[in-house]
């Protein structure tokens, strides 16, 4: 397996201590086995606890050790593929409900802060997406005419608007509302926790060798014990690609750095989010630490030692355009920089539910900028399909059998 992350994470050092979970010991049954204790994994196991449902989660290492601890944390209801490009690929009727249903995880996401036995540190924010050159900024004004016409909060802000604001000048921008941060190592926790707390049983350094599929459930092996399970759901993230390579999935390298704390953030506008139009794009945002985290710079390269040579220079890349936003803030050193493998999907969308060569299984492939806004709807869609009440129209959307059209490749690795 080619290693997921490369470099000095940020989120190596959680603020809070993480609860450590057994390895597998016996043999068991359940209604449900999640296999994978990333974001997409907790978020399930914790849903499909307020059902009161059987549930094993298993991990083949730590709990949020994979693409989770990369995840730089940024939580949105835009997406790589714009309102107006969804509308153009899906139709009207297909391309909002798309936009709504993040719009609707992003509430969620929200909302089950209160429920959770751990600090996340989600703090809501706002979000800026300007327009990277001047030819970019018809396709803005269209964005937001789209957004605004469908409901979304969003404000259109011209240069003007963005000078007065920021230290730095664009062309046009649009400011949303309702996004927010987190810290997704310490959320990953605190759902599993939570979870655990419901009923769910967690066990670490307990991997899946073997399945044995059967008419009324699935046999899964470890090296020493077995699990039998009705059904069973894979949130291994970009993993899964190993184990189904899936045609629509393209999986990138992309870089992250985090700065060192920060005296003076009073220039940032409500320490908002902020990002690009361009493609590959580059996004920022701050931390309860007062630093400054910056990525991007996706290109297609796998290989854990080309990523940890071209670390150093994309690194560097990231703290330039930082100071070149910031020009009054500093000085600022690279603390933390890490390289790590990104998935996303020619048509845009995220891959969720079942596959017709894998009876009683489902799969969580939140694929995609915004992949823990996908794992929330993914969680949500699944734990209704096995609690007897599945969205079969939104199931439709994010089939992993669908037709998929090619396009470029979104290029982001927030959350």
């Amino acid at each position: 397996m080619t290693p997921l992350n490369v470099g000095s994470l940020l989120w190596s050092k959680p603020s809070v201590t993480a609860p450590q979970y057994s390895a597998l010991e016996q043999d068991l049954s359940c209604d449900c086995l999640v296999i994978g204790g990333g974001m997409g994994g907790a978020l399930l196991s914790y849903m499909l606890s307020l059902q009161k449902v059987s549930t094993i989660l298993l991990d083949k290492t730590k709990i949020a050790t994979g693409s989770t601890a990369a995840n730089t944390g940024l939580l949105q209801y835009t997406n790589d593929k714009s309102l107006t490009s969804c509308i153009n690929t899906f139709g009207e009727e297909a391309g909002v409900r798309f936009y709504k249903l993040c719009e609707d995880a992003m509430k969620k996401l929200h909302d089950i802060q209160d429920d959770l036995i751990m600090e996340t540190q989600f703090i809501p924010r706002n979000s800026l997406y300007y327009a990277s050159t001047e030819q970019d900024v018809s396709m803005i004004q269209e964005e937001y005419n789209n957004l605004n016409h469908y409901g979304f909060n969003v404000e259109y802000w011209d240069k003007d608007r963005i000078s007065s604001t920021f230290p730095f000048t664009k062309p046009a921008a649009l400011y949303t509302h309702g996004d927010a941060e987190v810290n997704p190592f310490q959320m990953c926790h605190s759902l599993v926790a939570t979870a655990a707390n419901n009923g769910v049983q967690v066990y670490e350094n307990s991997e899946v060798i073997r399945y044995e599929y059967q008419q009324d459930g699935v046999i899964c092996h470890t090296r020493n014990h077995r699990i039998f399970a009705k059904h069973v759901i894979f949130a291994l993230g970009y993993e899964t690609q190993e184990m189904k390579a899936d045609r629509n999935a393209i999986l990138t390298t992309s870089y992250a750095i985090a700065t060192n704390p920060v005296k003076d953030l009073s220039s940032w506008h409500e320490r908002s989010l902020i990002w690009e139009s361009a493609r590959p794009y580059l996004y920022m945002r701050t931390t309860s630490d007062d630093r400054i985290v910056i990525g991007g710079l996706d290109e297609h390269l796998l290989n854990p030692e080309d990523r940890e040579v071209r670390l150093i220079s994309q690194s560097r890349k990231l703290l330039q355009e930082a100071e070149a936003l910031f020009p009054e803030i500093g000085p600022l050193t690279i603390d933390y920089s890490w390289a790590s493998v990104f998935g996303s999907t020619h048509d845009g969308l995220p891959m969720i539910g079942p596959h017709p060569q894998y009876p009683h299984c489902y799969f969580l492939e939140g694929y995609g900028g915004n992949g823990t806004v996908y794992s929330m709807i993914a969680a949500e869609l699944i734990a209704d399909i096995l609690t007897g009440n599945p969205r079969t129209d939104d199931l439709e959307l994010f089939s992993l059998t669908r037709t998929t059209k090619p396009s470029p490749p979104s290029e982001h690795v927030s959350a």
